[in-house]
């Protein structure tokens, strides 16, 4: 029983992602920080209050940070299937100045 909340524990610290989910973790952080600066400059323009600005433009980092930093599931739907190690033969084809290295 210990060994199975120490694996799930393991595996929710390591931040396990995909390629995939590189990808939909940049886009949305790009997507949400952009939202948040124009709708921070917005009530900050329409109130005429800098810290205003700078409060919901804080808030909205917080959220953007919750949503991309940890390594939520949707971020490994597609991960890569990697040989083992040592499952290659060394120099295997590899020519180098018409000389076959081995």
């Amino acid at each position: 029983m210990a060994d199975e909340l120490l694996k799930k524990a393991q595996d929710l610290f390591e931040g396990q992602i995909d390629f995939e989910g590189q990808r939909l973790a940049e886009l949305i952080a790009t997507i949400l920080l952009t939202a948040t600066g124009l709708f921070a400059f917005l009530v900050g323009y329409i109130q005429q209050n800098i810290y205003i600005t700078l409060w919901v433009g804080l808030g909205g980092s917080a959220i953007t940070l919750l949503m991309v930093v940890p390594p939520w599931p949707i971020y490994n739907n597609a991960p890569e299937k990697w040989l083992p190690a040592g499952s290659g033969i060394a120099g295997a084809g590899i020519e180098v100045d018409g000389k076959k290295i081995n």
